[in-house]
């Protein structure tokens, strides 16, 4: 009865994966992020020995501690799917996997973890140089750590420097040079990255306009925040629009129809080609229904010249039918086509893209209403309140990115290698995914609100959640934040 109704081992292993990694990327763009701001933000305080730099340190490295530890948590949970849900996959990619993975572990994540303990407890106990260096060795722990991550998901986007064992069907490393060096992933990296400095700063920006509005005091503690936080945010996603031009060209070469059902085309487009604002599909008959376009701007997009004709989905079908229906594999011999789920990725992209884009109109907007010699923020209401909400929008994108990411690439887990039915472990029953499903959902659940409601209670708190005196009070401020004093 279950699987009449597409309940099966397959369907519930892939709906885990997908909640326990949203979730869990949900607060890896936000730490690296956020680590790398208050690295800035000490920096600062430690060259121009101003106390409110330090303050700015403190408050925001508190939320910082926060998305760190839940991040640590939902990334363990993470990682019991591997052998739980997808032992298939481990067994084929074990020899790849391992190398990147234990040098996160044993390089990267050591050394964030081992300098964000150091960080937290010795304020005051160095001097501000080398304080700073503690948070700055963290930040670039948690950026090796993508790397790394990232390293092994370009191999499953673009497979490089390896062989197939003959006999023992595994995917053996080659050349750890190349692996190393995809391609894919020195194109990926810079967009997660900026991604996640977009992300740490419209936190900022908009907890600091949530407190503002709130008349909160601390007002010119906050509103250095918010300007801080926007000119990281501008900077940051321009810089990520950008990046995501790379990313696309490589996206281009390496996977044809993720890119062509990212832009809705089902059919050979002509020269010039235009872009589909919206569209609706009919995914069954592999046909667009209804469409409002923009004439010239995909050949723009694509290829950064006016024309250019972009091939659809339906030849890119029947190209890989072509290039697989001759595979020693008999799975991959009887996938019956490669399309992906388009409506879903058409989508996801105009979100992410047109997020991107709102995000640094609402930093160039902020910037300017509240530029030194004419601040007039405060009276814009309407922009106060979008700089709020903008706290929510990056991680939607950074969502919407990672759908495309991960749904683009069906029906293969390591692309043109082997396949996601394959993959998913062969001794795991539908009433064991339920449970760790239902499980996993209240468990994530539960440390999204913690994490909420924290955070909502040390900006409620201002500056007294670090202890000493407030931003417009002359004496300075030498006390530990981390101090049991600062707690009660």
């Amino acid at each position: 009865m279950l699987y009449s109704l597409g309940i099966s081992v397959l369907s519930l292993a892939r709906l885990q994966f997908a909640i326990t990694t949203v979730f869990h990327f949900f607060f890896v763009p936000f730490s690296i992020g956020m680590g790398f701001v208050v690295a800035i933000l000490e920096t600062v305080y430690a060259i121009r020995k101003e106390e409110i730099y330090k303050k700015m340190a403190q408050f925001w490295g508190k939320i910082f501690l926060l998305s760190f530890a839940v991040g640590i948590v939902t990334g363990l949970i993470q990682e019991f799917q591997f052998g739980m849900n997808w032992s298939n996959y481990s067994r084929f990619m074990g020899d790849i996997f391992g190398a990147p993975l234990a040098i996160e572990a044993l390089l990267a994540f050591f050394l964030e973890s081992t300098f964000v303990g150091v960080w937290m407890f010795t304020w005051d106990r160095f001097k501000p140089g080398i304080h700073a260096l503690f948070i700055w060795l963290t930040s670039i722990g948690t950026m090796l750590s993508a790397i790394w991550i990232l390293a092994a998901n370009s191999f499953m986007q673009h497979p490089t420097g390896f062989t197939i064992n003959g006999h023992t069907h595994r995917a053996e490393m080659t050349n750890f040079g190349q692996i190393v060096g995809n391609p894919q992933l020195w194109r990926v990296f810079p967009h997660v990255i900026l991604g996640a400095f977009v992300t740490a700063a419209f936190v900022i920006a908009g907890m600091s306009a949530w407190a503002l509005l709130r008349k909160q005091k601390d007002e010119i503690f906050f509103k250095k925040s918010l300007r801080f936080g926007l000119w990281i945010g501008l900077v940051a996603a321009f810089g990520v629009i950008i990046a995501g031009d790379f990313q696309t060209q490589q996206i281009i070469k390496d996977q044809p129809m993720k890119f062509a059902a990212t832009e809705g085309e089902y059919k050979d487009t002509s020269s010039p080609a235009s872009w589909k604002i919206v569209a609706t599909f009919d995914t069954k008959n592999h046909q667009v229904k209804n469409e409002i376009s923009v004439p010239y701007l995909l050949s723009l997009l694509t290829y950064h010249q006016p024309t250019g004709a972009v091939k659809g989905m339906n030849t890119v079908n029947q190209e890989l039918k072509q290039k697989f229906n001759h595979n020693k594999s008999k799975s991959i011999r009887n996938i019956k086509n490669y399309y992906v789920p388009t409506t879903t990725l058409f989508w996801s992209f105009r979100f992410m893209a047109g997020f991107g884009v709102l995000l640094f109109l609402i930093a160039a907007l902020g910037l300017f209403w509240s530029r030194p010699k004419k601040d007039t923020l405060a009276r814009q209401k309407w922009l106060m309140y979008l700089i709020g909400l903008s706290v929510w929008i990056p991680f939607i994108a950074n969502t919407c990115g990672w759908l495309i990411t991960e749904l683009g690439r069906y029906p293969w887990i390591v692309y043109g290698l082997y396949t996601i039915a394959d993959a998913v472990s062969p001794t795991t029953t539908v009433g064991q995914l339920i449970f760790s499903n239902l499980l996993y959902l209240v468990l994530f659940t539960t440390l999204g609100g913690v994490m909420i409601y924290y955070a909502r209670q040390t900006l409620h708190k201002g500056l007294d959640a670090i202890g000493g005196p407030t931003a417009t009070a002359k004496s300075p401020v030498t006390s530990d934040p981390f101090a049991k004093e600062a707690f009660s």
